[in-house]
Order: structure tokens, then sequence, then C-alpha cells
């Protein structure tokens, strides 16, 4: 990493007070993150911070042992017999149609006493990065110096395409699923070959309550006691296991040590790390706090409505709603925190310096970031979707179908005035509904700014529940003989001024118009961005790892705690914890126990069962094996701590912690609680 020591030195330099302002914070060479690519191993960092001479061998066996789950997890081999090891909430949707009459895998989980007994999951497959490439040369010599933005975007797919064509022909990559991947907005590419296994059977799942203990009050924290975890196999193509015996990750009961290093590898889905101050400026002041308030409000809808009328699907969209707030709260909670926003523009001021000092690609992404402001309420607020409420949806009904009518079409119109109709009766006399088009307005009304203010007029100084009940009740809604007539009659429709047909004419056109904006710079702001992206790459080329792109990547750190709430959390928890946590919220749920664990002897209660890290994780990672240099499981990640939300913009490995099952806690659950000797025998042998 030849620009390592000058970035340590410049973020040396930079913490100077007469260099820095009282908005600003020195950055670290670790911003950006430690989400590493194999094509570009840091080699010599882990030699530098870890005295670990990591060979081309070790990454390439510890690439080839991990696995990504499906399309949205991670997972590892671990064993050489196909053994799988992933999250439960991984497999949390998938298991469902495996259970017989009978059979609850919530409360009783689920163990395969023999090979025979693992049950096969439709459509479930895992693949195991084979090849790695880098194919920048390639691709660059193919597209040569294009000054047209659209040229480029169109030359470079087509030299991806025309690449991935060669090499599926090529020994080493036939039968690999071929994936391109652009990394540094077009900084560097690379090429994946990819080996599908689609044979995977279930062979271990916990109960939901330990699979997912302390629910969400205790999602995104620590010290945390939960069990995430579930085994799968892999069958080759003659219905056998899969023999993994060339890469798979061995099990190490006793973990890692305080101050150990270790490893995750894992495929981190998406972070924003190269976004612009103008660009987080924007995430902090719009994006972020209204995405926030919608599902805040869409939250406590929905537990009005579950309170009334409970069900397993409404909590699991309750429990989503949960953690998506979680998650987006920290990122309002970190773009607000003057020192780690001060550190993103420290670093870009100094990107810029060493860029020749030229502002202008930055300014111009500032421009067209102030012209989406105006319209930023009106995208988050005013579209139809599953949340909006029918109303709402109504009104991009009515004029979808008034322009289609305008201009003389006739397919499909029948049955969509019949939708109309009837969609019509349900809002004005479902209070539901009412409550819905009531929070849209509130929501409307507390974002508001200049392009939006019909919604003031609209009130009158009112509550938005009392406006919402006057645009509905007063309405031809309530009248399907009017309202089919001006259905009928276009220009009738232009000039009604019917209280909710109002709204509709003016709601509908600024969500489209904003939305138009948005899309209209889409391109534009792209270009601008790559253009930024490679400045960053030509000071610091493969020394700032790339964006999470759901690809896979090796991150370092250490096992260590970390002081919190004027305490400290330790590197480890126990099931003692666990059980702490269990009487002391008096055995309620989310802390309640199933009965299989109602007596633990005392010898598993001082088993670790959580443990806490310094490595760069982001969702995605979710399953991904915790090694130590010896490439041993010493853990299985399953969530961050609640410090760790800002990491979609900034990696802050102060704070930071990877919240990982300690492996010698999966192997006490096994032991005690399930009894799986089968599965202790193949993970310690």
């Amino acid at each position: 990493m030849k620009h390592f020591k000058l970035l340590l030195a410049i973020c040396f330099l930079l913490s100077s007070a007469s260099l820095i302002s009282a908005q600003e914070a020195a950055p670290s060479p670790f911003d950006y993150g430690k989400m590493w690519t194999f094509e570009n191993p840091p080699k010599d960092w882990f030699k530098k911070a870890y005295d670990f001479d990591a060979p081309t061998e070790w990454f390439d066996d510890v690439r080839k042992s991990s696995l990504r789950f499906a399309s949205w997890c991670s997972a590892s081999f671990v064993s050489p017999d196909g053994l799988i090891m992933t999250n439960h909430h991984c497999s949390r949707s998938v298991v469902g149609p495996l259970m017989k009459d009978g059979e609850n895998f919530d409360e009783d989980g689920f163990y395969a006493a023999t090979l025979a007994d693992e049950r096969r999951a439709e459509d479930l497959f895992v693949e195991q990065l084979i090849m790695v490439k880098d194919i920048t040369d390639e691709v660059k010599n193919k597209i040569g110096v294009i000054e047209n933005n659209a040229d480029r975007n169109a030359k470079t797919q087509n030299a991806l395409d025309e690449i991935v064509a060669k090499y599926e022909n090529e020994q080493y990559w036939k039968g690999l699923r071929l994936q391109p991947v652009t990394y540094y907005s077009g900084g560097k590419f690379s090429l994946y070959g990819y080996k599908k296994y689609d044979d995977i059977r279930l062979v271990l799942l916990p109960e939901i309550q330990i699979g997912y203990y302390g629910g969400d009050p205790d999602n995104f924290t620590y010290p945390r006691y939960n069990l995430d975890m579930t085994f799968w196999r892999a069958y080759d193509e003659n219905g056998n296991p899969v023999n993994s015996s060339k890469n798979y990750f061995k099990f190490n009961e006793s973990g890692a040590a305080e101050g150990e290093p270790v490893f995750v590898i894992g495929n981190p889905g998406s972070t924003e790390r190269y976004r612009t101050v103008a660009q987080l400026e924007y995430d902090r002041d719009y994006r972020f706090p209204q995405r926030l308030k919608y599902l805040e409000n869409r939250h406590a809808l929905l537990m009005e409505e579950y309170e009334a009328n409970p069900s397993d699907e409404m909590m699991n969209t309750i429990f989503s709603l949960s953690n998506s707030m979680k998650a987006i709260g920290g990122i309002v909670g970190g773009l607000n925190d003057a020192e780690l926003f001060g550190r993103k523009v420290a670093m870009e001021n100094h990107i810029i310096k060493q860029s020749g000092g030229d502002k202008a690609l930055w300014s111009q992404l500032a421009t067209a970031y102030g012209e989406m402001q105006d319209h930023a309420t009106a995208v988050n607020f005013l579209g139809p979707g599953r949340f909006s409420g029918k109303a709402l949806n109504l009104a991009h009904e009515l004029v979808g179908y008034n322009e289609m009518a305008k201009s003389g079409s006739e397919e499909g119109m029948d049955e969509k005035k019949e939708s109309i109709l009837a969609m019509a009766k349900e809002v004005v006399s479902s209070p539901k509904e009412l409550k819905y088009f009531s929070t849209v307005l509130s929501e409307l009304n507390q974002f508001s700014g200049p392009k939006m203010y019909f919604i003031k007029s609209l009130l009158g100084g009112g509550s938005t529940m009392d406006a919402a009940k006057k645009l509905l009740t007063t309405s031809i809604l309530s009248d399907p003989k009017k309202l089919t007539k001006l259905l009928d009659k276009p220009k009738r429709f232009d000039k009604s001024t019917d209280p909710f047909i109002a709204f509709a004419k003016n709601a509908v056109p600024k969500f489209n118009d904003g939305l138009a904006v948005m899309r209209g710079s889409s391109a534009s702001r792209r270009a601008l961005e790559e253009q930024i992206a490679n400045k960053a790459f030509d000071v610091y080329g493969t020394d700032l790892p790339p964006d999470a792109t759901f690809t896979l990547r090796i991150s370092d750190g250490v096992i260590k705690g970390y002081d919190y709430n004027g305490t400290q959390a330790p590197y480890k928890t126990t099931f003692f914890g666990m059980y702490d946590r269990y009487y002391s919220n008096n055995k309620t749920f989310p802390w309640s126990l199933p009965d299989a664990w109602a007596n633990p002897p005392s010898e598993m209660l001082a088993a670790p069962v959580n443990t806490v890290s310094t490595n760069d994780i982001i969702g995605g990672n979710s399953g991904s094996p915790l090694i130590n240099k010896n490439r041993e499981v010493v853990g299985l990640i399953f969530d961050g701590n609640i410090e760790s939300l800002p990491g979609n913009f900034i990696f802050d490995e102060e704070s930071n912690r990877t919240v990982s099952v300690h492996a010698g806690g999966i192997i006490a659950s096994m032991r005690y609680i399930y009894k799986a000797d089968r599965l202790l025998a193949e993970l310690l042998k």
C-alpha cells in the first residue's frame, strides 16, 4: 500500500488546529472503510497492523471457503462435507415451506438427526467465488479516450459484454456464472466467476426466540445474547453432500481473545462513502429525515392495526419497519455529528487540493442537488405505494385516468373506471384510510417548502385530520353517479372545483414534476459522481477500498470491547447474561425463552454467546464467518452496534463494532440444548 504511510501523515497534519476549521475534524485513513477486495488484498497493511504475513494461498482459501447466500446474505462452508453456516434471520424467509403438518419451526426449531432427515429448500442457492480477475486494462483498452458521458457508459457496457463472452469460452471459467464488477466509479473493473449450488438442505434451525433474542429492543445493540445461526448443507447433482474438503473453515470452540486479529469474509451490500459533502448535506436535511418520518408514521399506523387484529405477517412487517427506522435513525444521527461530518469535509478538501484545487466538479454536483431540494417533499411523500394509503393512490388513479381519457385511449378504461369507483367507495368509508390520508397531509405540512404551498392553503390553519375529513366527506367520491360523469368528461374533470379532485390535480403533478427533475439530472449527476470518485482514486488508488457492492470482501479488525453508557461493554457475553435478561424482564417477550431452554445445565451458563470486534460490515454481511489467522471460525456475524449505523457514509473504527455469535456459544447450544451430536462431531473433528 504505497500511499498508506502518506495518508497517515496527511491525517496527522489535518488534525492541526491551524489547518482545520471548528466545523471539521481530522479524517481517518479508514473513513472509507476496510472492505477490501480480493483482487487487491491489503497484504502490507495486515503485516504492519497485525504482524501477519498472509500468503496468496491464504486469501485464495478463505475466498473459496466463503459463500454468497441466495441474493441477500453471506455464508461459509464449515466442514469437508458441504455443511454451511449462516444466520437464522437469513434463513427465516425460506424455511416455512419445509414444515410438515404439526410442525412449528418458530416455536420448536428444527434439527436433522440424520443425513436423510435434512430437508431441501426449493429455489434456495449459494454461490462460491472461484475465479477473480482484474480486467481494468482490458476494459480501458477497449473503450479508449471518450469525452461524451453517454458514449462512455455505452462503450463501457459493450466492452464488459465482450470480455464476459471471451472468458465464458476459456477453460478455467467454463461452467461458472460470470459477473463484471465496476469499482471506484470506473477506476477499476473486475470479473468474478461463481460456482452455484442449488440443492441446499436444512440441518439445524434454532427457535425464533433464540434466533432473534431480544427482538427489536435489542436490535443494533450490545451487550447482546443472540443465537442467530442456521446450518444447511449443499448437495451435488448426484444427491450427495458436496465435497468441500479443499475449502472450508474449521471451528475453534475457544473463539478469539481480546485484542486478537480477526477477519470477516462476506458480501457487504451497499455503502455510500464516496458521496460528496453536498450530497451528504442533502441526505442530512432531506433524504433521510423524510424517510425516517415516513417509516415512523407507518410503524405507528401498523402497530395500531396490529393491536386490533394481530397477525404474524403484520408483525414481520412491523419488525422490518423497526429495523429500517433504527438503521436510518443511526445514519441521521451520524450525519448530524459534527466530528463525523467534519471528517468528510476535511477529506473532500484534501482530495480537491491533491487533485489540483479545481472545485468545478463538486460545484456542479452541488448545484444539481440544490435544484432537487424543493422537490424532495413531493417525491418522498406524494408517491403511490403500499403504505401511501388508498386516498393518495386514488388521486394518482384519477389523474392518470383523465390523461388517458383525453388521449382517446379506450383499452382497459372500463376496468380502470370500475377500480376507481371501488377504491373511492372504500376511501370515504374506511377509518383506516382516513388516518392514512391524514398522515400524508401531516407529512406534507411538516416538510412543506415553496413548491408545496397548496398544502398550507388546503389546511387553512386547521388540523390535518380535519382537512382529511373535509376532503373526503365533501367530495363526489361518495357519489358513484357524479364521479362516473366526471370521469366520462375529461374537460369537466379539468374544471372541477371538487375538493379531492383539486387536491389530486395539485398533488400528482407535484410528484411527477419532482420525479422528472430528479430523473432528468440522474445521468449528469452519475457522470459527475464518477469523475469525482476517480479523483479520489487518482489520489489514493486501491489504498482506499471501494464502496460495497454485494461482492465478496475481507475486513480486518480485532476483538475489542468499548465504552458505552458510562461503563464498559465486555468483548464477550455469556449465557448467564441471557438468563439475566430473561428474569430481569419477567420472562416476557421478546426476552422469553423456549421450553427447551428452561433448565440449562450449569456447565452451559459460563459459555460465551456473543462477541464484538472492530471489523467493518454493513447489510449483506449477515451470515459472514468471523475467522482468525489460522482460518478457524471464531464467530458468526449477525449485527452491528448502534454506533456502527453511520457506516453507510463513514467508518468510525473507534466506536464501530461488529456483533457475532461466539463459536463457543454455537457449540454449547448444540452440546447442551439441541443434543446435536452428529453436528458436533462434524464441526470439531
